[in-house]
């Protein structure tokens, strides 16, 4: 039997998930980054994104995150999220909910590196709007 990678999940509110799984896909700040057990270590930070869980057996898991930190260990697989759903609660009137927040962010920022960390995420959630 393959080993399995130990993952969880956490938002500011509570752990989400701790579980064995198979693979962990994750949106990083500079592309997807696919985990399974053994991965060499490793710390990114997270784009708005879906967060798919694979395990054998089981229907996959998508989860739309909205930043925070991944960090690959020995011990697996930790994801600190700012914001999470799973996408099966997605919803479009969610994403317009994010889209205004984030317009908000980019409109109110005081630096030009702030007002473009804002609009890359208003970009992100743009597209997944698009993908809903």
């Amino acid at each position: 039997m393959a080993e399995k990678l130990h993952f969880e999940l956490v938002s500011p509110e509570r752990l989400i998930l701790s579980e064995s799984v198979d693979l962990v896909t994750v949106p990083g700040k500079e592309g997807d980054i696919g985990v399974l057990a053994g991965h060499a270590p490793l710390m990114t930070t997270l784009r708005p994104g879906v967060i798919n869980v694979d395990d054998a057996g089981r229907p996959q898991r998508r989860i739309f995150v909205r930043g925070g930190f991944a960090e690959v260990t020995s011990a697996g697989l930790t994801v600190l999220a700012e914001f999470t759903v799973p996408i099966e609660e997605l919803d479009r009137a969610t994403i317009d909910r994010e889209i205004g927040y984030a317009t908000e962010d980019v409109n109110d920022a005081k630096s030009e590196e702030a007002r473009q960390a804002a609009q890359e995420k208003l970009d992100h959630l743009r597209q997944l709007l698009e993908a809903v």
